[in-house]
């Protein structure tokens, strides 16, 4: 197949600046995905990868060859588009052969790798059917299929289930992932949605404003965010960040979560990575503290370097219940809260006080200037 290479890449609309400087390496047959909010710069990248945009600065390799000069068509990559858009007036099988009829592929041909891709997207009896008859989901299968049959050295996928119900992406994110090892195709796909890409992705990119915030695999990126934005933007929930003060007590570091009239949220350090972060970042600096909800631990009982904080909500969601705790309220009168993950049949509260604890060697510590991790 290929591998993609972007080398500095920088793409401006006007005074705006889309892709900033962007650097990013994509292996043979790896499935990669861009992750983003709205507007961080992820179908740009895509468009430029296709040939659909040119940028301003850097170079765009496939295999190795330096393609900024080439034409979409010449740049053998199929692109997959939020919205699957099927000739009307066309058989599902006509739309899912239309692309390799310029390729003067012979007849028998055409209808092998129809028909091949058919049976592998499980879509074989709708290929009489007219678009109109097909499904949300049936009409997603179709496109991809449109997409596949071109055997490109690269899929360049735009949030092609972004439009379906969450069964249905549940679905299709499975079936996406599978059909890709099958086939063995360098893909490089953009979400906004970090379930998908943490369930996809081999490796993922997040984005935001044109810029690389971090690169790693999905493990990798949620147990080491390299900064606040990442943080806050992977997981669901995302990573409680609370700003945080240190100090000493008796030589023991001590830390207390800011939360207004709460001043009870205070426990003793126990691990020694972040001691010695914050001996080397200088204890004077502002931090924020930052723990998966899962690494909140609540109880009705005491446990040790525990603190006591009033429940604020309680969301049961089936397999977990989401508990948030409120620390106090802030300068603008507005609550300053914790999550925590709990088994399905913890019961708590609303206001009821529990005690909070975390997982030590769970904690995690930024720089609260520059967003950046102290811990690695």
């Amino acid at each position: 197949m290929a591998t993609v290479k972007l080398e500095n890449v920088t793409k401006r609309f006007g005074e705006l600046t889309a892709l900033d400087n962007i650097t990013l390496d994509v292996k043979d047959e790896e499935f990669f995905v861009l992750l983003g909010q709205t507007g961080a710069g992820k179908t740009t990248t895509l468009r430029c990868i296709a040939g659909l945009d040119k940028p301003e600065e850097g170079s765009i390799y496939l295999d190795d060859a330096r393609v900024n000069d080439k034409t979409p068509a010449e740049r053998d990559v199929a692109f997959v588009f939020q919205s699957h858009i099927l000739y009307p007036h066309l058989t599902v099988y006509e739309n899912m052969a239309f692309p390799l009829h310029p390729r003067k592929l012979s007849a028998e041909e055409i209808d092998r790798r129809v028909k091949d891709i058919a049976q592998m997207l499980h879509i074989e009896h709708l290929l009489m059917r007219n678009p109109n008859q097909l499904s949300g989901g049936e009409t997603q299968r179709v496109g991809l299929g449109r997409a596949m049959v071109r055997r490109p050295q690269v899929f360049l996928m735009d949030e092609p289930i972004s439009n379906l119900d969450a069964k249905l992406r549940a679905e299709m994110r499975v079936e996406i992932r599978w059909r890709q090892r099958e086939l063995g195709t360098t893909t490089f796909y953009v979400t906004h949605d970090q379930v998908e890409a943490m369930s996809m992705a081999d490796r993922i990119a997040v984005l935001d404003s044109g810029r690389i915030q971090q690169l790693g695999t999905p493990s990798e990126i949620y147990n080491h965010p390299a900064n606040l934005f990442v943080a806050g933007f992977i997981g669901s929930p995302s990573m409680n960040c609370i700003p945080c003060k240190m100090f000493s007590n008796n030589g023991n570091l001590q830390l207390t979560l800011s939360g207004g009239e709460n001043e009870g949220s205070t426990f003793a350090i126990q691990d020694n990575r972040i001691a010695k972060a914050v001996g080397e970042a200088n204890a004077d600096r502002n931090f924020v503290f930052g723990a998966h909800p899962e690494d909140v631990l609540v109880s009705h009982q005491s446990a040790p370097n525990a603190f006591q904080a009033e429940v604020y909500s309680v969301e049961p969601l089936g397999a977990e219940t989401i508990v948030e705790i409120t620390l106090g309220t802030d300068a603008e009168g507005s609550h300053t809260i914790i999550k925590s993950r709990t088994a399905p049949n913890f019961e708590a509260e609303i206001g009821e006080h529990l005690y909070i604890s975390f997982v030590p060697d769970r904690i995690h510590l930024f720089d609260k200037g520059t967003g950046e991790a102290l811990l690695t």
